[in-house]
């Protein structure tokens, strides 16, 4: 099987379309053939990357190239940026809003899930530029 690639946009500010791209790629694996925990931790990254976009930077896409051994995420916002990405990495530090959190979002588990769900993970950020984060989930299908 040769890669497949698959772009989606993440709507800014809509959290009823959060998390389209990640079940459009869940179904997509799953009819590949792929396993079901692999599935589950593209699904589960994918989703807390794009609830990120929607409370955080109003929006913007996704890139999923799939592979018979990996996949590999490209999601890209042109948001605020992170100031300081350590500290977003800290399980329940959170900057979302009161109005996100009375929602149920904005926990501060974002980035620390993404990190456990996937086997590789790089965030590369700009104050007033935007952020891209780059997942790897390997994959074993035997």
């Amino acid at each position: 099987m040769s890669a497949i690639h698959l772009t989606y946009e993440v709507p800014g500010d809509d959290f009823t379309r959060a998390g389209e791209a990640s079940g459009a790629v869940k179904k997509r694996l799953k009819a590949l053939g792929y396993n079901s925990d692999a599935i589950r931790r593209v699904a589960i990254a994918m989703y807390e990357a794009e609830i990120n976009m929607v409370i955080h930077a109003e929006g913007g896409f996704c890139d999923v190239d799939i592979y018979p051994d990996k996949v590999e995420v490209l999601l890209a916002d042109k948001g605020p940026g992170i100031p300081d990405v350590e500290k977003a990495m800290q399980a329940g530090f959170s900057t979302a809003p009161d109005n996100v959190r009375n929602l149920g979002f904005g926990a501060g588990m974002g980035l620390p899930n993404i990190k456990k769900y996937t086997d590789d993970m790089r965030i590369e950020t700009e104050i007033g530029v935007g952020t891209k984060l780059y997942l790897t989930v390997r994959v074993n299908n035997q």
